[in-house]
């Protein structure tokens, strides 16, 4: 009996478009695999090709997005919780994923948030998956929270960038991280503004949360992947292109190792 592969692809903004080179090159190897794990721009490749869309329509809805697709002001940014409504990703995920729920899926998957009133990270496996991704990915004070029952769930990576133990309890044989924000502690030269400023701490954090993990969930993972994606932004939708094809081009240089785990 083959090795089950399962996927553990990270947040990453538009950096997570390297997810979608990384498919690309194990789909050329004839790799397919039989868990997903997902969190924030993770979730939505992975839930995505979960759902059967292929690396194509992935990579073309990536190159047709522009800003305003996924931007819409709040007039009450403080008291809703976030600068951004997020209709606009609810309603560009609903277009991609029309009503597929976990149980439908063609390739098992689950994506992580965090419940802002629990304080706790939550596994999103039941239901909506564009619901559950779009709560995966709601980066916190850029859009607003997604109440889920009695939760107020945000972006997953405030807790769990990379989640390959929850890959592993799928009932993943072999787990393959790809994080696509491996490096962006990097010294900067400047940070020009408050809005920078937050952002500058979820690089900051990112940066931490992937050593951390690496460290304390080494058990649950075979191979870590790490694209270089110095000079992307995370943030600029307009870097996603770079990103594909810098994580299909570093991608193909390690499937190899991909195939020996599962000999």
């Amino acid at each position: 009996m083959s090795k089950k592969l399962g996927l553990a692809l990270g947040s990453g903004g538009a950096r997570g478009a390297a997810h979608i080179g990384f498919l690309q090159a194990l789909e050329e190897e004839g790799i397919k695999p039989d868990f997903i794990s997902g969190c924030s721009m993770g979730a939505v490749v992975g839930g995505g090709y979960a759902a059967g869309l292929s690396v194509e329509e992935l990579l073309a809805s990536v190159r047709q997005l522009k800003a305003v697709d996924i931007l819409d002001p709040s007039g009450m940014a403080i008291t809703k919780l976030g600068l951004f409504k997020g209709n606009k990703v609810r309603k560009l995920l609903i277009e991609k994923f029309g009503s597929v729920t976990f149980e439908e899926l063609k390739i098992p998957f689950v994506c992580v948030a965090v419940d802002m009133l629990g304080g706790r990270m939550v596994v999103l496996n039941e239901g909506s998956v564009a619901d559950a991704v779009r709560a995966s990915s709601a980066i916190p004070t850029v859009f607003r929270p997604v109440e889920m029952g009695d939760k107020l769930l945000i972006d997953g990576g405030v807790l769990c960038r990379v989640p390959v133990k929850q890959c592993k309890l799928l009932g993943a044989d072999v787990v393959v991280a790809f994080d696509v924000l491996a490096n962006t502690g990097e010294r900067v030269e400047k940070v020009p503004s408050i809005v920078h400023k937050v952002l500058r701490v979820y690089d900051i954090m990112d940066y931490n949360q992937n050593k951390f993990a690496m460290r304390d969930f080494k058990d649950c993972y075979d191979l870590w992947l790490a694209p270089p994606l110095e000079g992307l932004n995370q943030y600029n939708v307009k870097d996603a292109e770079a990103a594909y094809e810098m994580g299909y081009a570093y991608s193909r240089e390690h499937i190899g190792e991909i195939a020996r785990l599962l000999e």
